[in-house]
């Protein structure tokens, strides 16, 4: 956690200071501050027995949405049985008006606005510099923010907490009472912050005394006083500390740590410096002499594979013309894909004959060409010090299809493997919140053709607690997921993977893939996909249809009949699927069909992605499964981010550290995990990513 959010020094003087939500504000208070567009910040803070954990992201330079777990100690709440009270809540604030000299930001918010509704509130609020030290910030808030002091209503609100939890409370909106909160912020000096805020938060729900099983309780704290007040102290990385005294009865923490995708740990990278372009002499480009000279011609194809090796990219083949050539290349190493193109061409200008002036290179993933990109060699030897985008203007990105390679070299070529570290996470139980697996993961592939691969992967679990489940998880569905502690308990070591996938281009602007095998931990099959992805369009297509069994528990080869306590896992599920590609580094995705369980419905996707290969996004599915049937969470859903290694380390790496956040694990809107799905292998090398990358054609 502490290498992913890392933070600068800059980022330190731009972020606002947060309060205990893990959001900007006061204390506990919000205010209308914003943070840099793109900043992710993860928050803890604890008083009177309650911890709140928060991740909030600024997806947008205005648009800023929170998501947070909290656990409160003896909060008895709808029969709850156990001595802490777990709840998730999602936040959502919007920038109305930005800060200038004679006006203040303003900002509307939801809190808890997807969730049980213990925390929900909606506000306007505004803030303001009135000297370069001194911020004051005012406001109106409904829900808890107006459950103390109130001046007036706008209707009637319901108050009880939802018990299914995960569903919008768009009918509390704006509702009910609605009362005036603020308070100031004094930087006494560049690291130092002192605040005062007035409180409209009752908490009336922490003030309830009553009976649980036969024990009386008490409230959670004594809130005695609507003022609280705080220090806040910014560390030179960013992180902040902070130290309150709430309600006149309490003593309250917080730290907030930062990063930003746009605000690398190493910003130019680490990496090897490329080979120059070598620039020719005018007698070179016009001898054509070379053609008959079989030891240079037939060596042509050895110096070209040592020359790309030497830079970390992959020879795939080549065919070569008196003033043309078409280089086919693999990519293991970069995971901006301009780099590794322009480190390939300008290999090619230092290996091919002065007289080939066109460059064609067709980057190859699982035999399948992705795109050809064509460019002039005498516009590389102009442009090597010129804007990258000079550089783009020139090249044509167009199709591929046709230039699939034949398989080249030994198996010391078609061969690889490693061995790292791995965790299995799951979260939000209320008997054990986090609950994890570790060990050892080995896993390899080989290329038996350049299209047919054939991989695998075993685990050995080295310590962890996912099989420490011992209550039945309750289901109304087929259990397709909530078996999990099984596989857990009984999978030791485990057969994780092992398929054989094959890749093709059935057709212009057509992707292929069908894989066979032991599919993931639970389910072997047969996965077949097609994509339809043309080289410019921000549009894809895609379906999927798969035919399944579940595995036997020890994770070995056997499998296990497809009845289960609560029915019968069907054997077809699969998804139509479209991609898009709105611009500003959001992508999003729409997935109809049958789920695992047999559920039907869809799966909503949306992620900010960045040219640096960071990625935070949120999901959504809806199914025709009842709530009932479902159980606690109400619809699958969840948040995920991807940090790419290169990023993190300053290397250039394909590689990347992925975290999914999500409700606990359920058997409606369960999907297949398969390796390897098209579409995030296709597009890469498309003009849409190309081009958002191309900054690092010259690195």
């Amino acid at each position: 956690m502490a290498l992913l959010l890392s933070s600068s020094a800059a980022l330190a003087q731009e972020v606002p200071f947060y309060g205990l939500y893990g959001t900007p504000g006061l204390i506990d208070m919000p205010s209308a501050d914003t943070a840099p567009d793109a900043t992710l910040s993860a928050t803890y803070s604890h008083f009177a027995g309650t911890s709140r954990n928060t991740l909030t992201f600024q997806v947008t330079p205005r648009l800023t949405a929170s998501f947070r777990y909290t656990a409160i100690k003896d909060l008895y709440l709808r029969g709850w049985d156990r001595d802490t009270y777990y709840d998730r809540s999602f936040d959502m604030q919007y920038l109305l008006v930005r800060e200038t000299d004679s006006l203040p930001a303003v900002s509307i918010g939801l809190r808890d606005f997807i969730g049980t509704g213990l925390y929900g509130s909606e506000y306007i609020v505004a803030s303001k510099n009135v000297s370069p030290r001194l911020r004051l910030t005012g406001g109106v808030g409904w829900g808890r923010l107006g459950s103390y002091g109130a001046m007036g209503s706008t209707g009637t609100r319901p108050t009880e907490v939802i018990g299914e939890g995960g569903i919008p409370t768009y009918d509390r909106w704006f509702r009910g009472d609605f009362a005036a909160f603020g308070g100031v912020a004094w930087k006494a000096t560049d690291q130092l912050t002192l605040k005062a805020e007035y409180s409209t938060d009752a908490y009336d729900t922490e003030q309830q005394s009553g009976t649980n099983s036969g024990v009386s309780y008490g409230p959670v704290f004594e809130r005695k006083s609507p003022w609280n007040f705080g220090i806040d102290y910014r560390m030179r990385s960013g992180a902040q500390l902070s130290l309150y005294s709430l309600y006149g009865t309490e003593v309250g923490a917080l730290v907030t740590v930062h990063s930003n995708p746009h605000r690398a740990a190493y910003p130019s990278g680490s990496e090897q410096a490329p080979w120059p372009v070598k620039p020719r002499k005018a007698s070179e480009r016009a001898d054509l002499g070379w053609q008959t000279n079989t030891n240079l011609v037939d060596g042509l194809p050895m110096r070209m594979r040592r020359s790309l090796e030497s830079q970390g990219l992959r020879y795939e083949g080549m065919d070569i013309s008196a003033t043309k050539a078409t280089l086919r290349l693999g990519n293991s190493r970069y995971g901006d894909e301009p780099e590794a193109i322009g480190r390939a061409a300008r290999a090619m200008s230092r290996v091919l004959p002065g007289s080939v002036e066109t460059f064609v290179i067709v980057p190859v993933v699982g035999g399948m060409a992705m795109s050809a990109i064509t460019l002039r060699r005498s516009d590389l030897e102009r442009l090597e010090n010129a804007p990258a985008d000079q550089m783009l203007a020139r090249v044509k990105i167009q199709e591929g299809f046709g230039q699939a390679p034949a398989l080249e070299g030994g198996i010391e070529k078609r061969l690889s493997w490693g061995i790292a570290p791995y965790m299995d996470l799951s979260v939000f139980d209320p008997d054990n919140p986090v609950r994890a697996d570790l060990g050892i993961r080995a896993k390899a592939s080989y290329q038996i053709s350049p299209s047919l691969v054939l991989s695998g992967s075993i685990t050995k679990k080295l310590s962890g607690n996912l099989d420490s489940v011992t209550r039945e998880v309750p289901s109304g569905l087929p259990r397709v997921r909530t078996d999990y502690a099984e596989y857990s308990r009984q999978g030791d070591p485990a057969l994780e993977y092992l398929t054989l996938a094959h890749y093709g281009r059935p057709g212009k602007n057509l992707y292929s893939r069908v894989t066979m095998g032991y599919l993931e931990a639970m389910y072997a099959g047969v996965s077949g996909e097609v994509l339809w992805k043309p080289v410019g369009s921000r549009l894809a297509l895609g379906a999927e249809l798969n035919w399944v069994r579940p595995r036997d528990f020890d994770q070995l080869f056997d499998l296990r009949s497809n009845v289960t306590s609560s029915g019968t896992i069907p054997e077809l599920n699969g998804h139509v699927s479209a991609y898009y590609d709105f611009g500003n580094g959001f992508h999003g995705q729409l997935d109809v069909g049958r789920y695992l369980a047999g559920d039907l419905g869809a799966t909503v996707s949306l992620d900010r992605e960045f040219a640096n290969g960071w990625r935070v996004g949120a999901y959504a599915t809806f199914t025709d499964a009842q709530i009932d049937d479902f159980g606690e969470g109400s619809f699958d859903k969840g948040l995920r981010l991807t940090v790419p290694f290169g990023w993190a380390f300053g290397k250039p790496s394909r590689n990347s550290n992925s975290i999914a956040i999500q409700s606990l694990t359920r058997d409606g809107g369960a999907r297949l995990n398969v390796n390897d799905r098209l579409y995030p292998m296709v597009r890469d090398y498309h003009q849409p990513e190309l081009a958002k990358e191309w900054g690092r054609f010259w690195r």
